[in-house]
């Protein structure tokens, strides 16, 4: 699921847009950033489905080698074991997915060659025949081997990694929020009876981080002049093209946290930027961006404009 961290970046990525484009519509901005959310979402729906796509495809695969023009005795009796796996039975009972299948429009007729690729990676798979050959299946191994589908057969493959790449513009990035997202549909799905079992929630707590990420958006370009001169008075040594434009979003992030979330502790809120930087900037921004943040931490402190309570105590 997404985390504060996640959630962090995907604010650091509407702010980029928003400076890039000029743009003077924050509620368009606050709308691309929640869709942008819902997009995880929708990943992880067609994942879900692409996943139940490949062990359908047993049936389709069964067919064309029964009606082969001469087919073998393995042929005519194809292990179809796959399809009363406990796990996709009750994924494609599941309310939510269906849902989701719905909204999203999720089919994948638009790219036929995918899912039989797939599937037939996974029948040259020994794991595979080892999950045929096996007898008193329980809900935990039938998950092992959709846990194998996923990270081994659909994560190694280049195609997949293409259609989602062509298809989700943060695919490079979100690809491990999915798979925390898949996973946590693993422990979720433990139980035979298909109605106790559910889909993984996209945060912890939706409402909470909901009002998270708008304040953040909002407080950041609102008061971006602001944290702009704060940042220019502890940089008037560095030439302002020689400063990354990531860096300074995330110094402004971090100001905008530092003045307007009571709650959330300083050293959490700086931690958290430097490890962003890591990523998403320069080799040396981790070093750059704390240094400056330490001078207008020390600045803002002394005007006491950072008030912190409960467990954000500055210290």
């Amino acid at each position: 699921m997404l985390n504060r961290r996640h959630l962090r970046v995907k604010v650091l990525q509407s702010l980029y847009a928003f400076h890039q484009t000029s743009a003077v519509n924050i509620k368009q901005q606050e709308k691309s950033l929640l869709q942008s959310i819902d997009q995880v979402y929708e990943m992880y729906i067609w994942m879900l489905s692409l996943i139940s796509e490949v062990v359908g495809y047993a049936d389709i695969d069964a067919n064309e080698r029964a009606n082969k023009h001469l087919p073998t005795a393995d042929d005519l009796n194809a292990n179809l074991k796959i399809l009363t796996n406990r796990f996709t039975i009750s994924l494609n009972q599941n309310k939510e997915f269906l849902a989701g299948t719905k909204k999203y429009k999720v089919e994948w007729s638009f790219e036929p060659e995918l899912v039989k690729t797939l599937f037939t990676n996974l029948k040259s798979a020994p794991e595979y025949q080892e999950y045929l050959d096996k007898t008193g299946d329980t809900i935990q191994t039938d998950k092992d081997i959709i846990k194998f589908i996923f990270k081994k057969v659909i994560l190694k493959s280049s195609l997949a990694d293409q259609v989602f790449e062509e298809k989700f513009i943060f695919w490079p990035v979100d690809k491990d929020v999915l798979q925390a997202l898949i996973a946590k549909t693993f422990k979720n799905f433990s139980f035979d009876e298909p109605e106790k079992n559910k889909l993984a929630e996209i945060t912890g707590n939706w409402e909470e981080d909901k009002e998270f990420i708008v304040k953040l958006l909002e407080t950041s370009v609102r008061y971006d002049k602001d944290y702009q001169e704060l940042i220019s008075a502890k940089t008037q040594n560095w030439e302002p093209e020689r400063i990354a434009m990531m860096d300074t979003l995330l110094m402004k992030m971090a100001i905008a946290e530092f003045v307007n979330f009571a709650s959330i502790p300083v050293k959490v809120t700086i931690n958290e930027y430097l490890e962003i930087s890591k990523e998403y900037s320069t080799p040396k921004s981790n070093s750059f961006i704390n240094g400056i943040l330490d001078k207008i931490l020390f600045e803002l402190k002394a005007e006491k404009k950072i008030n912190k309570i409960g467990r954000g105590l500055i210290e």
